[in-house]
């Protein structure tokens, strides 16, 4: 996994690949479509996909934030009438093997994104 610094790392640089995260979109979004190879993903969590790739998946998935409702969220974790029910917790490098487990579990997987 590899992830680009757009500071300090040129898109044109870093050759093909199977997935695009895109938290960005615009201009960036349609040049890192350009690097999908063909079978692989792009997911933005800005908005709709302008730029679908060919030979490609392309996800929108765009949540959008209800102060309300997350207010009312947090009351209910703070009463105790609700509660996560993680299962296991891995990092992004385990994630393929964490959300394939070959037995099943009880519990919600994470991946943490950040070690």
């Amino acid at each position: 996994m590899r992830t680009v610094d757009l500071e300090s790392d040129a898109l044109k640089d870093v050759g093909a690949v199977d997935l695009v995260f895109d938290v960005i979109g615009g201009d960036v979004q349609k040049r890192s479509a350009r690097l999908i190879r063909a079978g692989g993903t792009l997911v933005s969590i800005v908005g709709p996909v302008e730029a679908r790739p060919a030979d490609c998946l392309a996800v929108d998935f765009v949540v959008e934030a209800d102060r309300a409702a997350l207010g009312e969220i947090v009351q209910r974790v703070r009463g105790g009438r609700l509660r996560t029910n993680i299962g296991h917790l891995a990092s992004l490098d385990d994630a393929v093997g964490a959300l394939n487990p070959n037995t099943r579990r009880r519990g919600k997987t994470v991946i943490r994104v950040r070690p």
